[in-house]
Parts: structure tokens; C-alpha cells; sequence
């Protein structure tokens, strides 16, 4: 006990809680954190991650979007968020709102010039992440989706280790070659013991605006190949539509701006089974 200025004792503060113990208080108030990966870049992994958010914050759910692949952070940019992180009240951070469902975080909103390169090696990313958990106000969330950077590599081992419940979505194209990478970031899951909610295959097919010819510019069912040779499921194949990425340079939502495209459709039932197989 310490004495206060006019004489009357008062106890000590209680210590701050460690890292851990923070980033434990606050994933006990998620109810469901879901990594989105790939085994190679250039898959659409990010525009997945975005476009899953934000079709489950439109069905009601609280959703955060964290953004971890450190090196290459697009989160903030694909949903037309700006400025900095700042800190509330508790001294905790808040995340930045996209809608009154969703929220997100990503090294970028911390950076004052978002062109600066960031070179750190591994204890440092894992330090950030365990920030990101354990220091940002997420709240109560039904989802907090965590696009990582392609590969198995720093960042989605350390999601692994200090999420211990998290569920993988792994993102492919039909190629053959990324179908290779995808069977490693299977044999990621299995080794860290990650469960794998299943497997979304992007840039499914072209349909042409002039002619309504779908053409198979990847390639076609390599996705629900590798999902049946590994017993995943395939939660559905979204095709390629130019103005998915026109929107997500943009920083407006794909979803909102094309709401009858069948990629928006594709993308909202996507979200409906990932709800149907955590919600239970």
C-alpha cells in the first residue's frame, strides 16, 4: 500500500497485463477468427478477404478485417479507408470503421508514407501481429478475418501460434501451378493443426460482356480436384470480372456498385456456408 498525498493509504496499481494476456482477453471476445491464405501471390487472396468481410458484416455479423501481410498491406487502400490509428481513452487502439459491421486494422494505417518499405525480420512481425490482437478495440466480433501474405511463412505461423483456434480459407486459381502452391498451404494446415473451412477458387472463368462466351482463361476444375483429393470442401468459384478490381482500386465496394454481377452473388453465398459451418 502507498501513501497518497494527504496521508491516506491507497493500494498499488495493478500491474499491466503481459502481451499474452492481453491478446488472450482479446480474442475471448471473438467468436470465430478465420485466415485467409495462399500458397502464391496474384491469386486475388486480399480481394477474397475483403469481399468475405464485407458480404458477412451485410448479413449482420460483426466482422474485423486484420490485415497482416506486413510487407505488402492493401486492406486500408481495398475498402477507401484513410488516415492513421489512433489511440482511445484506455490507451488501446481503435481499428478503422468501414460500416457499422466492420472494422479493420493493417500496418499501413500507421505509416505516414504509405510508399515507405517495410524490412523486418521475423520477431518484429511477430511482435506487430500480437499488437494487432491484443492491443487494438475490437470488441465483440462473430469474425475477425486475417488476410496474410501468400505463402507459409512468418506471418501465418505466427497467426497460428497465437491463435490457436483459427480456421484456414485457402485461396486458388484453377491453375495447375497454384494448385501445387495450395497443396503446401494444406500441408501448413495439417502440420500447425489449423482447421480448414475450405477451399475458394478465384478467377473461375470469363464470361464475355459482348458475346456471353465463358471462357476458361485458368484453366478449369482444378479447384474441386484438389478439394476432393484433400477432403475439403469447395466453399465456390468466383469468376473474373474486370470490375472486382477496378472496385478494389478504387476503394469501393464491389459488392455494393454490382450487386447483380454473379461474383457478388458467388461471394454472399460463400459467406452464408462459412456462417452455416461455424454458427452451429
Amino acid at each position: 500500500m502507498k501513501n497518497a498525498p494527504n496521508g491516506i493509504g491507497i493500494m498499488d496499481q495493478p500491474p499491466e497485463p503481459s502481451p499474452d494476456e492481453q491478446a488472450r482477453r482479446s480474442l475471448i471476445r471473438i467468436k470465430n477468427k478465420i485466415m485467409v491464405m495462399s500458397g502464391k501471390g496474384g491469386v486475388g487472396k486480399s480481394s477474397v478477404s475483403v469481399n468475405l468481410a464485407i458480404a458477412l458484416a451485410g448479413k449482420g455479423f460483426k466482422v474485423g478485417l486484420m490485415d497482416v501481410d506486413i510487407h505488402g498491406p492493401d486492406i486500408p487502400r481495398m475498402l477507401g479507408l484513410k488516415g492513421m490509428l489512433t489511440a482511445n481513452a484506455s490507451k488501446r487502439l481503435d481499428p478503422m470503421r468501414y460500416s457499422d459491421n466492420l472494422t479493420a486494422v493493417s500496418i499501413e494505417s500507421l505509416m505516414s508514407n504509405k510508399d515507405d518499405a517495410i524490412i523486418w525480420r521475423g520477431p518484429v512481425k511477430h511482435g506487430v501481429i500480437r499488437q494487432f490482437i491484443g492491443e487494438v478495440e475490437w470488441g465483440d466480433l462473430d469474425y475477425l478475418i486475417i488476410d496474410s501474405p501468400p505463402g507459409t511463412g512468418d506471418e501465418p505461423l505466427t497467426v497460428a501460434q497465437l491463435i490457436k483456434d483459427a480456421r484456414a480459407v485457402i485461396v486458388t486459381t484453377p491453375q495447375e501451378i497454384a494448385l501445387a502452391d495450395v497443396r503446401k498451404s494444406i500441408n501448413f494446415c495439417k502440420t500447425v493443426n489449423m482447421g480448414i473451412l475450405g477451399l475458394v477458387e478465384n478467377m473461375s472463368g470469363y464470361t464475355c460482356p459482348h458475346c456471353g462466351k465463358s471462357v476458361d482463361i485458368f484453366g478449369s476444375g482444378g479447384g474441386e480436384r484438389t478439394a476432393a483429393v484433400a477432403g475439403m470442401k469447395l466453399l465456390g468459384r468466383i469468376p473474373f470480372d474486370p470490375d472486382i478490381v477496378k472496385c478494389g482500386d478504387a476503394g469501393i465496394s464491389y459488392q455494393q456498385q454490382h450487386a447483380d454481377a454473379p461474383a457478388s452473388r458467388i461471394f454472399g453465398d460463400i459467406a452464408s456456408r462459412i456462417a452455416d459451418a461455424t454458427q452451429r
